[in-house]
């Protein structure tokens, strides 16, 4: 077995614990708002896990976007996959952006409702709703083969700013996108 290491690009270095998320609530985020790769290029470290609470195996199979994916868990799930119609497939199965917005969706609820219940304020979350929107497209870098990924995500049913930006801080999938993630390739 052969091991390659991967680092997804990490665009900020801040590194989030229950006292930064309740301080972050309370008294506002204090990071820099300068767009998506400000912190590109300057040193900013990948986030690292000391240890793990859970792990999730998923295994793709036959024609890659157009094949089949398995996942272990609690309830395992098989999919069955297809390019969508307005990437010149058939659509006729999910997608790896349908399946990272739902996750995605999904996990930052929860990370709103923790922020909100660690400030005592469970009710301003109780009907939220997250819509995560995930586009594929082509990098604007012209040196740049292949696609990229956008993410918006669109909170309803909370106002309160300083919630949605803890949750955004303490939040896996944002942490992932913000502050990079340890991704090893290996071979068998």
């Amino acid at each position: 077995m052969i091991a390659t290491r991967v680092l997804c690009r990490p665009f900020t270095s801040r590194v989030m614990n229950g006292t930064i998320m309740k301080d972050a609530v309370t008294k506002g985020p204090t990071f820099p708002r300068y767009g998506h790769n400000h912190l590109m290029g300057r040193g900013a470290s990948e986030l690292t896990l000391k240890d793990h609470v859970y792990f999730s195996k998923a295994t793709a199979s036959g024609a890659g976007r157009n094949g089949i994916v398995e996942s272990n868990g609690d309830k395992p799930l098989k999919l069955v996959m297809d390019t969508p119609k307005a990437a010149g497939g058939k659509g006729e199965g999910q997608n790896p952006e349908q399946l990272f917005a739902m996750g995605y969706s999904a996990c930052f609820l929860g990370a709103l409702q923790l922020a909100a219940s660690r400030v005592d304020k469970r009710e301003l979350v109780e009907q939220a709703k997250v819509n995560a929107a995930v586009f594929l497209g082509h990098p604007e870098d012209p040196n740049m083969d292949g696609f990229g990924l956008r993410v918006e995500l669109t909170v309803e049913g909370c106002d309160d700013d300083a919630i949605i930006s803890a949750a955004h801080e303490f939040c896996p999938y944002s942490r992932a996108l913000t502050q990079g993630a340890d991704v090893k390739v290996l071979k068998l």
